[in-house]
């Protein structure tokens, strides 16, 4: 009886075994065969290249890129402004907040073509005199703390620029309330809202 159990026991080792070996390697065979993997390695057509001109923080950019290029890469990647983050790249959390002929957009959301000669600000082009004076609400953030570990900081002052701008500045909770697109994972919300109502005061 137990010669019997043991023999049982082992062939279902011995199966399991193979079976787990099998499908471990499984991935490694289909990522080397799979058409995808090789199509995105690969330059992009010509039929797929645009060239792009827009006006960025004040000065004339080109770049050719893929036609599925969103602004946010184009600004990164081709343009060499990577104060811009990509945080969910889904639209949801605001970090890629930029001004498009003065309005805010989430920059992975819409694609680099959609914008040819339209006039974008990134949070390199708010500073004055290059760099030398702080924009009001860059300082404001200082002033309050409202920063952490900083990676939501540049999309939630561009956002706050334009809630600013946008008039939505009447009270805390309609700041709180137009600037709900904008995340920050370590909780300066208070801090942010106060740098703007200061900053929409002053102006």
């Amino acid at each position: 009886m137990s010669e019997t159990f043991d023999e049982a026991t082992t062939l279902k080792r011995r199966t399991f075994v193979a079976a787990s070996t099998a499908v471990a390697g499984l991935p490694l065979l289909s990522s080397d065969r799979l058409p995808t993997a090789t199509a995105a390695a690969a330059p992009a057509p010509a039929d797929r290249l645009s060239t792009v001109r827009l006006t960025v923080n004040g000065e004339q950019r080109t770049a050719q890129v893929d036609n599925r290029t969103s602004l946010l890469d184009l600004l990164r990647e081709h343009l060499d402004l990577p104060g811009t983050k990509k945080g969910c790249d889904q639209g949801a959390c605001g970090a890629c907040t930029v001004l498009v002929d003065d309005r805010r957009v989430n920059a992975c959301l819409t694609l680099a073509v959609m914008h040819q000669g339209a006039h974008v600000t990134t949070i390199e082009g708010l500073a004055r005199g290059r760099g030398e004076q702080l924009h009001p609400l860059q300082q404001a953030f200082i002033d309050h703390d409202g920063l952490q570990c900083g990676y939501c900081t540049p999309g939630q002052v561009m956002s706050g620029v334009a809630c600013i701008a946008e008039g939505h500045t009447g009270s805390r909770a309609e700041i709180r309330e137009w600037m709900s697109g904008n995340l920050c994972r370590c909780g300066a919300y208070t801090n942010i809202v106060s740098a703007i109502e200061q900053t929409a005061k002053e102006a």
